[in-house]
């Protein structure tokens, strides 16, 4: 369409080119007959045949007019056709009645028309006869004919150029609409968001203000859009989009980035209150129901802020630490908002190099698996191992892994990870076998996204097939939020197929860290689970603290009806373990046993015999380095 344009441009420029020259052929044939001839004879009768021809030919308006007066002195037929008037009407109508320009006063219309060239034609509107009205250019040239000066000005219609230039604008802002705009919600996307945000920076900057972004991403989203189908979570992302959009001034901007995250730039912030009263408002708007498609829906929003030049002067920076503060408030519990902080910045960055050093741990061989016993509190004797998944950091040394854990399931890493657990267990099992004939079942631990993603139970049988060994000595330890916390529509039922399937393998099924959780007896009773540990955390003040002893007491009783053994973890004195003893306890795990240690250094444990603990265990001796490996793990 473009081309077209321009080739009728082409057409046009050409045509005027070729009146003003007939126009100037005329003047030379005319000046050319003996000058008493001019004198004698009007200067209209004066024209050369062939110049005449061409006037009257010309397919376009082709004016003359009196410089002075700006009245019509002659016009070919096609402006006569075109205005609708006869050559003695146009001679007595003033050439401002048939034409005007936009901003042009009316008395100045003749000397702007003087300007216009082929490079710089005036824009008029043409009025007819009969009242119509069309869009034309024009052209001006000052000739001398018959000694006498006028205007020759040559007219063309630009209606459809007009025309078509109208639908190429709507298009171009149709399409520049649409490259701007999310076609679901209709609110501006990413793309304007990066053409707009750097010049409110701009703004802010000049002024002197403050501008606000927040990021924000809807809490479980995904779980709404998984169970009830995408459709119902579009239907859910517009209305959010509505009413994110009400609770905000005309002026502010709100956008969607893609999928269930939206940014708002708030301009001309004047105190931090207005930033709260702000994200309250979006918080409030979004934690009431919605109903779609005759269902009653709630979800809500987690928000960052960050603020300009206070956190940030650039839109990288600052929709980097807003979305920061949005995982902060995610971490504190979800449907809340927090401002960013240095602090929050910092963490990010640990969080960034531990799982690019968690990446490469797992293909340079810095992850290991050390083994601490299960002891029987009556005999001494190790009933079992737990399987402990170690990082060595080659510069940090020991990482813990409370501080690696979260940061490997965030970033889909812990699935890799536990089956290298589960694989280099078994394989220590085997080589145990070998060399010490005797075997104690292995506790390995094992996440809900494990659980849920993996084909746990087809791993297991695979392995154990391999290697030749019973299933049954395998004990999956699950926290309570892998198996009880509703995280999810359809989760809790997929946690318990993905058990039962274990359960068949004749896999034996722990419930670690049992009573800070989600803790539910129905559930425990029909999945039947064979062993509870009871977390440090209530075993570690037992002794002296008589709600811990309380809390302890009850989940022994419980456990002993429902026929669960029970195994207290972070067992570290002796008194500790006689009151355990007294309340019936069976099993009993801490360092006051033995430190978790590599495979290689476990062949006490197949002996049968019970462990001695009056001294000093010789194994631990080799190993004093990791005495302080929480002190080391901190710098990590």
């Amino acid at each position: 369409m473009g081309q077209n344009v321009n080739q009728l441009a082409f057409a046009v420029g050409a045509l005027t080119g070729l009146l003003c020259a007939a126009i100037a052929s005329a003047v030379v044939l005319w000046r050319r007959r003996p000058r008493e001839e001019k004198r004698k004879q009007s200067w209209l009768e004066h024209y050369d045949a062939t110049p005449q021809a061409v006037f009257a030919q010309w397919p376009t308006t082709a004016l003359v007019l009196d410089p002075g007066t700006g009245s019509v002195v002659a016009a070919n037929p096609a402006a006569l056709r075109s205005l609708g008037y006869s050559i003695e009407e146009l001679q007595k109508l003033p050439f401002t009645d048939l034409f005007s320009a936009e901003g042009v006063d009316a008395t100045a219309l003749v000397g702007k028309l003087r300007e216009a060239t082929n490079r710089e034609p005036l824009e008029m509107r043409q009025r007819s006869k009969d009242a119509a009205q069309r869009n034309v250019e024009a052209t001006c040239y000052s000739l001398m004919l018959a000694e006498r000066q006028v205007l020759a000005v040559a007219v063309h219609d630009v209606s459809v150029r007009r025309e078509v230039e109208t639908q190429l604008l709507e298009k171009h802002q149709e399409l520049d609409h649409l490259a701007h705009h999310d076609h679901l919600t209709g609110l501006p996307n990413r793309l304007y968001l990066a053409a707009h945000l750097p010049d409110a920076i701009e703004e802010a900057k000049k002024n002197g203000s403050v501008l606000a972004v927040l990021f924000l991403d809807l809490d479980r989203f995904k779980h709404i859009n998984d169970s009830r189908g995408h459709e119902t979570g579009d239907k859910l992302l517009k209305t959010v989009a509505q009413r994110i959009r009400s609770t905000m001034r005309s002026e502010d901007v709100v956008v969607r980035m893609g999928g269930d995250e939206f940014v708002v730039v708030i301009k001309r912030i004047k105190s931090t209150d207005q930033v709260n009263d702000a994200a309250g408002r979006i918080n409030h708007a979004l934690s009431a129901p919605m109903v779609v498609d005759g269902r009653t829906l709630v979800t809500t929003v987690s928000i960052g802020v960050a603020l300009y030049p206070h956190d940030g002067i650039t839109m990288g920076e600052l929709l980097r630490h807003s979305d920061t503060a949005m995982y902060q408030a995610k971490d504190r519990g979800r449907n809340n908002f927090q401002l960013f902080s240095q602090s929050m910045d910092k963490r990010l960055k640990q969080r960034i190099a531990i799982e690019s050093s968690l990446r490469t741990a797992l293909q340079s061989n810095q992850l290991d698996v050390h083994y601490q016993p299960i002891v029987d509190i009556e005999t001494h004797k190790v009933v079992a191992l737990e399987a402990l998944m170690r990082w060595k950091h080659p510069s940090h040394g020991y990482v813990r892994p409370e501080r690696f854990v979260a940061v490997a399931e965030e970033a889909g890493l812990i699935v890799p990870i536990g089956d290298f657990v589960l694989q280099r267990a078994i394989e220590d099992m085997v080589r145990w076998r070998q060399m010490y004939g005797a075997l104690v079942p292995v506790a390995i631990n094992i996440s809900a996204v494990q659980l849920q993603r993996s084909n746990l139970a087809e791993n297991i049988s695979r392995l154990t097939k391999q290697h030749g060994l019973d299933p049954k000595l395998l004990q999956i330890e699950l926290t309570e939020s892998a198996v009880f916390e509703r995280r999810a529509p359809g989760a809790r039922e997929a946690s318990q197929d993905a058990v039962a399937k274990l359960r068949e393998l004749g896999v034996h099924i722990a419930i670690d860290d049992f009573g800070t959780g989600y803790s539910s007896l129905s559930y425990l009773k029909r999945w039947r689970v064979d062993t509870l540990k009871i977390d440090r955390s209530f075993v570690r003040d037992l002794v002296t603290d008589m709600s811990d002893l309380a809390i302890v007491s009850a989940i022994i009783a419980m456990a002993r009806h429902l026929h669960i053994e029970v195994v207290a973890e972070g067992i570290e004195g002796w008194q500790q373990l006689a009151k355990l003893r007294e309340l019936g306890c069976n099993y009993a795990q801490g360092y006051l046993f033995a430190r978790p240690v590599p495979a290689v250094d476990c062949a006490r444990y197949f002996a049968g015999t019970p462990l001695d603990l009056t001294q000093r265990l010789p194994v631990l001796d080799k190993l004093e380095a990791t005495q302080d490996e929480e002190q080391v793990a901190q710098r990590a």
